[in-house]
């Protein structure tokens, strides 16, 4: 009497999941592939994405397009990637700012849908530096804590903005180093390196490539990374642990599908990414401004997601900040 009833309902699931299986199944990629990217071009996220598109373009013979989807805290982006169709032809590649920091302080961070997204691969990592003007009478990061401490107060750091990593990166200076020093936050990058450079402030944390030019014409001083690299650009700089120990962060990027992508399509993009990640010439361009690119498994996006979570959220905390 209960067999109708049980294949009836085995039928109706079978149908249910027929769009999803024929989905993994189909041909990828079989028409242009958009990378949205939440930041303006032109930036560090915008070359990687565009030197990544070019080699999976020529790889798979499917045009890959970037849209940049710069402001608003990157949440129009991340709507964009929400209500994408999760067929594999719209990804998203975030950084550490969108996926951790933005959540951890805002709760308009966007943290339910980030959470729902479909992680395909880690794509790059990089060890930010710490500069100072070249005003500053210090050479390294022992005397730049020394200063800080005999001048309460006095040493201004730069950040493009409250709540980015360069202002994360001072409080967690502050709070290893037990000093008091002064946030001096921007509306942006290109006013924080202006004063630095001119000596307006004292010091700032950065990627390299927006300093290098003044580093070059001698208007600041990179005297330490935060994190060990095999950049050309940054490897053979000194460590802020060496000096701070536990002072150590990198920024990333990642690579996310739409809610609902399918884990086996999941499997074969990640397959083509990291393939793609591992190309001699595609690294050659992009890992001497100091960007690693580093391909992973999708539940290594999560373990990066969640120790960021546990380092920032601790900052964040102990220093009070929130953005609303």
């Amino acid at each position: 009497m209960n067999a109708c009833p049980t294949r009836r309902t085995l039928l109706a699931t079978i149908v249910a999941a027929l769009p999803l299986a024929v989905r993994a199944q189909a041909p990828w990629p079989s028409k242009a592939v958009k990378i949205i990217v939440p930041y303006a071009a032109g930036g560090p996220a915008d070359v990687v994405a565009r030197e990544l598109a070019q080699k999976l373009s020529a790889d798979t013979g499917q045009p890959f397009v970037i849209e940049n989807q710069g402001g608003g805290l990157g949440l129009p982006a991340l709507a964009l990637i929400s209500r994408a169709e999760p067929d594999g032809h719209t990804l998203y590649m975030p950084a550490l700012g969108n996926v951790v920091l933005q959540p951890l302080l805002s709760k308009a961070g966007g943290a339910d849908q980030l959470a729902r997204l479909r992680p395909v691969s880690m794509v790059s990592t990089g060890a930010h530096v710490l500069v100072v003007s070249a005003r500053l009478p210090v050479a390294n990061v022992k005397e730049l804590v020394e200063l800080a401490r005999a001048q309460p107060g006095r040493v201004s750091f730069a950040s493009a903005g409250t709540g980015g990593t360069a202002h994360l990166a001072m409080e967690m200076f502050k709070a290893l180093t037990r000093t008091d020093v002064l946030h001096v936050p921007y509306k942006g990058s290109s006013g924080a390196v202006n004063d630095l450079a001119s000596g307006q402030v004292g010091a700032m944390f950065s990627s390299l490539p927006s300093l290098q030019g003044l580093a070059d014409k001698g208007l600041v001083r990179v005297i330490a990374a935060t994190a060990p690299s095999r950049s050309p650009a940054t490897r053979s700089l000194p460590l802020m642990s060496a000096t701070i120990p536990g002072f150590e962060y990198t920024t990333w990027y990642a690579m996310y599908g739409p809610p609902g992508t399918p884990r086996p399509l999941v499997d074969r993009i990640n397959v083509l990414l990291r393939r793609t990640l591992q190309d001699a010439t595609v690294s050659a361009r992009i890992e001497p401004h100091g960007t690693e690119l580093l391909g992973s498994s999708p539940e290594e996006v999560l373990e990066w997601v969640q120790r960021d979570n546990e380092k920032w959220g601790r900052v964040i905390r102990e220093a009070g900040i929130q953005l609303d």
